[in-house]
């Protein structure tokens, strides 16, 4: 339970600025988990997390202050690891040498690009999951461009 919930902790930071503990335990909450103030105070340190500066919100300790250009890196990543991909309506699948799926499955996550809702991992196959059909032809359309350079 407790990784599960220190998990979902890290998944809500990432996502969105929190600056409570109060607020972290609502949005715990919304997933089914009930966690103490003490238990959240308990995680926030097992974790490492800090608050960021510019509004206090939580964030992972080797975060920067100032937000990432995750824009960039995903582009870098697609023309790193992307070997091939195929569509099929809204579902994109992603083909990269084996063991690169993960490090460009977590830069198109990170990008939070509008067009996709997550991605599904293995070990050289990627699913991306987008938010409609024209969301993934027009994804895939960008990762055709960036695959040719």
């Amino acid at each position: 339970m407790k990784s599960r919930r220190q998990s979902a902790i890290l998944e809500i930071i990432d996502g969105r600025a929190v600056s409570s503990q109060e607020r972290l335990r609502g949005l715990l909450k919304e997933q089914g988990i009930n966690a103490t103030q003490a238990t959240l105070s308990r995680d926030i340190r097992d974790l490492g997390l800090v608050k960021r500066s510019v509004d206090g919100a939580y964030r992972r300790p080797d975060a920067a202050d100032e937000p990432a250009d995750h824009e960039e890196d995903f582009e870098t990543a697609v023309a790193d690891y992307l070997r091939r991909h195929d569509r099929v309506d809204q579902l994109i699948v992603l083909k990269t040498d084996a063991g690169y799926s993960q490090p460009l499955a977590e830069a198109i996550d990170r990008a939070r690009l509008p067009q996709t809702v997550g991605t599904i991992a293995g070990e050289n196959t990627i699913l991306v999951i987008c938010r409609s059909t024209a969301d993934a032809q027009a994804f895939q359309a960008r990762l055709d461009e960036l695959m040719k350079g």
